[in-house]
């Protein structure tokens, strides 16, 4: 698991993994525009069904300007995970930098306990590239 998604972080027997990917199709350097892709699991290892509430991201490009994104659910959705699942999404992140780093929180509730789950801190990088931090 580690090798595809090389990100983790446990919180409260919730486990993140994370897998990013330049997306060279989608960028224009000479614009100053770079583009990842992020695949997201979120496994629940608890007893219990665990609804995942909300996002925050936290956004940091290689000139150290950061960016707070919060919101409802992932993708549209606010999944309600069983003991033992996981749920998988995709989505994605430009930069006017070409390396960055994210990491955040998913806001989760289990029946009326709300609380915080970590996303790890991962690396946006375009591969074979001088990084600029």
């Amino acid at each position: 698991m580690k090798a595809f998604f090389p990100y983790e972080a446990t919180t409260r027997g919730i486990t993140v993994r994370v897998a990013p990917r330049f997306l060279d199709e989608q960028s224009d350097p000479d614009a100053g525009q770079w583009a990842w892709s992020y695949h997201v699991r979120i496994e629940n290892g608890t007893a219990g069904d665990v609804q995942l509430l909300g996002r925050h991201w936290i956004i940091t490009d290689a000139h150290g300007r950061v960016e707070h994104v919060r919101g409802d659910g992932v993708v549209g959705d606010q999944p309600v995970i069983a003991p033992g699942d996981s749920f998988d999404y995709v989505s994605g992140c430009p930069l006017p930098t070409s390396s960055g780093t994210m990491a955040g929180s998913y806001t989760m509730a289990v029946r009326e306990t709300v609380f915080e789950v970590t996303i790890p801190l991962f690396s946006l990088d375009v591969p074979g590239a001088r990084v600029v931090h």
